[in-house]
């Protein structure tokens, strides 16, 4: 005959075991929501940060300074990594070759400033040339439109922007890059370097 009693005392192991099993999955399942919250927390956090020092740069003139400007429109810093300028599609390594290049002559060199490697603060900006009269702004500004200029910058995380005013595509003239271009050719040289004239030897 079949023992009731001891049918009910096998069934108990057997249910504390399915329940034993049943918490196990429930605190796995806790552990990894807690785990992809966790996960989307920290990714909500560094959007917020990167929103708070994402720099934007815009390149002008300013008629009233007669300015050639390097404008940050962003909310932070702007690290500029390397820049490039263009006249009729072609580089140019300074200034003077810009001039040449528009078929334009000054009286006085304009003085310039240097953006190569370079801190803009959030609405600050940096003149990158300033004319030295109405006349010679007048007529750089009716030859701006053959220039070109290419700027790589990066933000204080290291996330970096290329600006490339040679793209067609509305679209691609600002767009995200993984890192910016090693030095080429190409780079603009605004910084000049004095470099010290080797001495001469005493006569013995």
């Amino acid at each position: 005959m079949d023992n009731p009693a001891q049918d009910v005392a096998s069934a108990v192991p057997l249910r504390r075991r399915e329940w034993d099993s049943v918490a196990a999955v429930i605190a796995a399942l806790v552990g990894l929501l807690a785990l992809c919250v966790s996960g989307y927390t920290a990714y909500i956090q560094r959007q917020q940060v990167r929103a708070q020092v994402w720099p934007y740069l815009e390149t002008g003139l300013s008629g009233s300074k007669r300015e050639v400007i390097l404008f940050n429109k962003g909310v932070g810093p702007a690290i500029v990594r390397s820049v490039q300028i263009y006249v009729d599609g072609k580089p140019q390594r300074d200034w003077d070759k810009v001039y040449v290049a528009l078929g334009l002559k000054f009286a006085q060199r304009p003085p310039y400033s240097t953006v190569s490697n370079v801190v803009i603060s959030p609405n600050d900006h940096i003149d990158q040339v300033v004319f030295n009269s109405v006349d010679d702004f007048n007529l750089y500004s009716k030859q701006v439109d053959r220039v070109e200029k290419r700027l790589c910058y990066c933000s204080t995380l290291s996330e970096c922007w290329m600006r490339d005013e040679r793209e067609k595509d509305p679209a691609r003239v600002y767009r995200e890059v993984d890192s910016c271009p090693a030095k080429s050719a190409d780079d603009f040289i605004d910084n000049e370097v004095a470099e010290a004239a080797p001495a001469a030897k005493e006569d013995e």
